[in-house]
């Protein structure tokens, strides 16, 4: 080997014991706050809810959401019940200038409040030639400790009701910018599993299916591949089965389970799922895209004191690219409103929310192609508003 490549190596090496560290410290301090009993409360004054709109289609389709949640809390936001706090400078442009994932001014923005509504962000890739930032998602779901990916998927004339529990701050994503490149001819990402981490988004899954009379809990790795990352999670999660007889587990491969979703004979048949960061990353598109499409469906990011809702979709630069923003379909980042509200204790307006949306999916859905000639973000959002 030549020197450059020998030195790339010692670098890579010292590189990689700091991961090890900081990743055994992490599980260490998650074990801590568990024993220490996080309690997650709610603090006196007014519940504030951020909304930040992101970039590409997020001002397009953030607009519409902030009127839906004016009107729905009108009146707890002039009891002062609820504050609405709009969020500046969470554009690619002001993250660029600034270099930072998500600047400073924005995060401490963003402390201020309860929950927080985000639009969709562009990650910079080597195609852009601009620097290169880490995902804004990644970095918010690790800043706030948002473990819990939860994703609702329901198709009731199939008989379909899923809910997918992607954990959020660990697998390939937690050190995805961090890898190294030994010379010109090899690179190495890291995979993340840690015994806190899973068993923490195994019991949310759990919990969530006891407190809503589900049956059954597929377990989905690639543990016969991956054994020691995919394998501890597959152990953990039934090490965690065990304290939920009354609930049937089952397990499965990402790849397998891939087609039982669209197979129709058996596809009805599953109810909760909990999964590693990046197969639920995947997974829940395609679930997404059997309900509808990825416009359809919202998403939500769950912490011990900390909630993120968003779209499951991305800022579509393209459509911005082509001045077509205005056909974007804002259901998603609708349904993830719908999801806040539930989160935060407004159960009645999350059902009227979710009634309205129905109404405009049924008689709307089929025309929000995304295209000139399709039907527009507006005449979506206006059906919604006119069912509520």
């Amino acid at each position: 080997m030549n020197t450059s490549v020998e030195n790339d190596i010692k670098k890579a090496v010292a590189e990689f014991e700091v991961l090890l560290r900081e990743q055994y410290e992490r599980n260490e301090g998650i074990r801590a706050r568990r024993e220490a009993g996080e309690s997650g409360a709610q603090g006196e004054g007014p519940i504030v809810i951020g909304t930040t709109a992101g970039d590409g289609i997020g001002p397009m389709i953030m607009k519409e959401a902030r009127k839906v949640l004016e009107i729905l809390l009108q009146e707890e936001i002039v009891t002062g019940k609820v504050q609405l706090k709009e969020i500046d400078g969470f554009t690619l442009e002001n993250r660029l200038e600034k270099g930072q994932t998500v600047p400073d001014e924005v995060l401490a923005a963003m402390k201020e409040c309860d929950v927080l509504l985000k639009g969709p962000t562009t990650t910079p890739n080597a195609s852009m030639n601009t620097k290169n930032l880490e995902s804004a998602n990644v970095y918010l779901r690790k800043a706030f400790d948002l473990y819990a990916n939860v994703r609702p998927v329901s198709i009731p004339e199939e008989g379909i009701d899923w809910t997918f529990f992607r954990e959020n701050t660990e697998g390939e994503y937690a050190l995805g910018s961090r890898g190294v490149r030994i010379g010109d001819t090899l690179d190495v990402d890291f995979k993340v599993t840690t015994l806190e981490g899973t068993r923490r988004i195994a019991k949310a899954a759990y919990d969530f299916a006891r407190a809503n009379g589900k049956k059954r809990v597929s377990i989905v790795t690639k543990a016969n591949i991956m054994k020691k990352t995919d394998g501890d999670f597959l152990r953990i999660c039934k090490e965690v089965a065990e304290d939920y007889p009354e609930i049937e587990t089952d397990n499965w491969f990402i790849d397998i389970m891939a087609a039982n979703l669209v197979n129709k004979d058996i596809r009805n048949q599953f109810q909760v799922f909990v999964l590693p960061n990046l197969y639920g990353d995947i997974i829940t598109d395609e679930a997404a895209q059997i309900q509808g499409g990825v416009g359809t469906a919202g998403s939500a990011n769950i912490g011990s004191d900390y909630a993120l809702f968003e779209a499951i979709h991305g800022s579509a630069p393209r459509m911005v690219e082509e001045g077509i923003e205005g056909y974007a379909n804002p259901a998603s980042l609708l349904k993830a409103t719908a999801m806040l509200l539930s989160h935060i204790g407004f159960t009645d307006q999350a059902d009227r929310l979710e009634k309205a949306l129905a109404i405009a999916d049924d008689e709307l859905g089929a025309k929000m192609t995304g295209l000139p000639g399709g039907g527009t973000c507006r005449e979506f959002a206006d059906k919604v508003l006119e069912n509520l």
